[in-house]
């Protein structure tokens, strides 16, 4: 989007530089790198970047400032993943935007800037650090004006960035009794991210399934097999994850342990997919009002209603979205996304849902789906093989007595209508990448 910047990366690029990035990002990680990189990182204004966060921290505070939204989100939390020993706020936060023309409600054809989502979540904190560092050594980035490519959001420096992780992950405790806890950590893609926070913080990763409950506390097996007191537990392990391959814990995540959690797993519910009908105002006796910069949507139970719509349609209607006046088997609702609340890495998304895949989700499950003004995201990025789009996630944490704070960027480059990594996989300049923030033009 920085034009200068992307032309003369362009014009600069190799096949033998991107090879490079490659290999050494491996051995920074210290194992593979099994999702698709992006051959190149992506220019954007700072004030772009800076604009992103402060929405994505103003609609965090909404959330947690409204106390009806969240006695609805608490009921969202399934049976037996309630975990005691809840946080006073989420460690952390992830915020997902498109780049779309006019926006939904503008209608000027300025680019603007639109949710995605919210995930109270951990996200890939140390490889993304790693990576935006292999693309300057790679492509010789910033060497006559270093200072011009920044890498760190909030005014951080390499060094105040994994501060900020220490104090939010570690807290007051000893690394040797902090684990980053996942399902099966070793076959994840994303490794490479446990291997550089490990290696950075000096704490052990662990399979969640292999924690020893002794008690009221936790344990956790070195590499020489002592038993080592878990104090405190940065949770990796996504809960749809667990449920999907039922793991079996050995401790009952829903009694009292001694110990603390950095990422507590409850948040994960709490702030999700389930905040975004709120967000964009079209819950019923809700008195959140929509915000810009959320698309409508409204949850599946709230749209269908037996034979008919219900409320949520007549909101995405008043909010602008085009729907079919009738419903019929047939019908289909090009304007909609369904998404089911708690999935990660667009698993499940249908574009374009006909009215018959919204009537087979049985009537008891349609509370845990939404219906979502789909956006088509702006092509910002000219590569080699023709105008590219970006989503953009801004990456906070918010360690114990401090605040908020946007910390880094992530961006997924695509061409298909899927942005995930695992949607663009047989293209090329598109994929995992990072965003360098300039002032000015």
């Amino acid at each position: 989007m920085i034009e200068r910047l992307r032309r003369e990366f362009n014009a600069r690029y190799t096949a033998e530089g991107y090879a490079r990035l490659l290999t050494d990002l491996e051995a920074r990680c210290g194992t593979a790198i099994r999702f698709r990189v992006a051959e190149t990182p992506v220019f954007l204004p700072q004030a772009l970047l800076d604009r992103l966060a402060e929405t994505g921290r103003e609609l965090t505070e909404r959330l947690l400032g409204d106390a009806g939204y969240l006695a609805a989100a608490e009921q969202s939390i399934p049976a037996g993943y309630r975990v005691a020993g809840e946080s006073a706020h989420p460690h952390f936060m992830t915020a997902d935007f498109a780049l779309v023309r006019g926006g939904m409600r503008d209608g000027d054809g300025e680019l603007v800037p639109r949710l995605v989502e919210l995930q109270a979540f951990p996200s890939v904190f140390g490889y993304q650090a790693v990576l935006a560092e292999e693309y300057r050594r790679a492509y010789g980035l910033g060497g006559e004006r270093p200072g011009e490519l920044r890498t760190y959001l909030s005014g951080l420096d390499e060094a105040g960035y994994w501060d900020l992780l220490r104090r939010t992950i570690v807290g007051s405790h000893a690394p040797e009794q902090v684990v980053l806890a996942e399902v099966t950590p070793e076959r994840q893609k994303t490794l490479p991210d446990f291997r550089v926070t490990a290696e950075r913080l000096g704490i052990a990763v662990v399979d969640i399934a292999e924690i020893e409950p002794a008690g009221r506390k936790l344990y956790y097996r070195d590499a020489r097999g002592r038993q080592i007191e878990i104090r405190r537990i940065y949770n990796r392990a996504i809960a749809d994850e667990m449920m999907a391959k039922r793991v079996r814990l050995r401790f009952d995540l829903e009694a009292e342990w001694d110990v603390e959690w950095a990422g507590h797993p409850n948040w994960y519910f709490r702030v999700s997919k389930f905040a975004l009908p709120y967000l964009s105002g079209t819950v019923g006796g809700c008195a959140m009002p929509a915000h810009e910069a959320v698309p409508p949507a409204a949850f599946l139970s709230d749209f269908l209603d037996g034979q008919g719509f219900g409320p949520g349609y007549a909101a995405l209607q008043r909010a602008g979205v085009p729907l079919p006046e009738r419903r019929s088997l047939g019908a289909v609702y090009d304007e909609l996304l369904l998404k089911p609340l708690f999935s990660f890495a667009g698993k499940g998304i249908v574009f374009a849902p006909s009215d018959a895949e919204l009537e087979a989700i049985p009537a008891g499950e349609r509370g845990q789906y939404l219906v979502q003004q789909r956006m088509r995201f702006e092509p910002t990025i000219a590569t080699p093989h023709g105008m590219t789009q970006a989503e953009i996630r801004i990456l906070y944490a918010w360690p114990d007595g401090g605040r908020m704070t946007a910390a880094m960027s992530l961006v997924r480059l695509g061409r298909g209508a899927m942005m995930g990594v695992d949607h663009n996989r047989d293209m090329e300049w598109v994929g995992a990448s990072a965003a360098f923030g300039v002032r000015g033009k």
